[in-house]
């Protein structure tokens, strides 16, 4: 069984520039509403099924939550779902907002 990676938010700028990557953002929908990475998709329990089930389980998928920690979680569970290349990104919405204000 493979298991997420860690991804700084300059490894996931650079990640973005080279190729398609899909971006969850796991926090509530207000958070998610007042600020997210572009082109993120909120995923939260509704949309989940869904989600999985249009995805492409081979192109990189990052999870995002707001400091790093609930997203690794998030992503062990993607990666027992099939997908292929997931990331947690370190520090989460937090750094990746401090580093792009």
């Amino acid at each position: 069984m493979s298991s997420f990676k860690h991804l700084s938010v300059n490894q996931l700028l650079q990640m973005t520039e080279a190729q398609p990557v899909q971006i969850v953002d796991i926090r509530d929908g207000n958070s998610f509403t007042n600020g997210h990475i572009a082109g993120a998709t909120n995923l939260n329990n509704e949309n989940l099924a869904q989600f999985i089930s249009q995805a492409d389980m081979d192109s990189p998928l990052v999870v995002v939550c707001y400091h790093g920690m609930s997203s690794q979680n998030a992503a062990q569970y993607l990666c027992e779902q099939g997908f292929d290349d997931v990331y947690s990104l370190d520090g989460g919405y937090s750094a990746w907002h401090e580093a792009n204000a």
